[in-house]
């Protein structure tokens, strides 16, 4: 696995929809529990159980999604009566399984979480947006966060795991990406190499990344990351790819930036 860090690909314009994306996705962070509970050195139960309320409110849960009703009982906010429990009660407010969907795009498990997500979405996401214009680049993302979320859900209809984080959406980018421009220039840390800087295509750190993630999700592979939704990864980007596929074949690309003279001020 590479870590990239910058691709060499200019833009025709401002990326304002992946710059806006990224600005909300730090605002939502910064309002929700969990930017309190992972800057805690020690979270309360308490916060712990305040945090469970509140991705069973906002998050995507498969089991919601599949059968299109909330769940009967959630979490309340409170502590349970036996040590190291919360509460369960039925909801006091109504929830769109189909609306939860979106919110779940927003929100993060923690600093780190934001940090990696945002990363690709930058670097990947701003060419992508060039390519396919604003609005056509908002409904890909969004329709892709959404193939996500759902096909993660046909394949465990049972689960009642909360589903956070834009990582769908951002994998839809990527795929995109490697159809649109597999042979751009991605400057990526090596770690095998001590984390030495290499200009690597973009097909095969791209390529490496979704190998990756569909090991991970099939089980050859065992990964220290948690409970992750590899496949709602994989899912995401085969659909960013075809998507993309499909705009190559019906139009070429614009024309792009000559690269500036060597020498030339810019």
């Amino acid at each position: 696995m590479v870590i990239p860090v910058h691709d060499v690909n200019p833009l025709r314009r401002t990326p304002w929809v992946t710059y806006g994306l990224i600005a909300a996705n730090v605002v939502v962070l910064l309002m929700s529990p969990e930017s309190r509970v992972s800057l805690g050195l020690s979270p309360s139960h308490a916060m712990l159980c305040h945090e469970l309320a509140f991705y069973d409110r906002y998050a995507a849960i498969p089991r919601e999604l599949i059968s299109d009703h909330p769940l009967r009982l959630v979490a309340t906010g409170r502590p349970g009566a036996a040590p190291g429990t919360c509460a369960l009660g039925r909801p006091g407010y109504r929830k769109i399984p189909a609306l939860s969907v979106l919110f779940s795009m927003f929100l993060h498990a923690g600093w780190l979480h934001l940090l990696g997500n945002m990363l690709f979405l930058a670097i990947f996401g701003n060419n992508v947006e060039d390519r396919l214009g604003r609005i056509g680049y908002l409904a890909f993302y969004l329709a892709c966060g959404y193939a996500a979320a759902y096909g993660f859900a046909l394949a465990s209809p049972g689960s009642a795991v909360p589903m956070i984080g834009a990582s769908g959406a951002i994998a839809g980018a990527l795929g995109a990406y490697l159809v649109l421009f597999p042979r751009a220039r991605v400057w990526s840390l090596v770690p095998f190499l001590f984390f030495l800087p290499l200009r690597i295509p973009a097909w095969i750190v791209l390529g490496l990344w979704f190998v990756l993630q569909w090991a991970y999700s099939a089980g050859y592979a065992a990964s220290g990351a948690g409970s992750v939704a590899y496949l709602a990864h994989v899912v995401g980007f085969v659909t960013g790819a075809i998507v993309a596929l499909l705009v190559r074949a019906a139009s070429p690309p614009p024309p792009r930036r000559p690269a500036p003279a060597r020498g030339a001020w810019r």
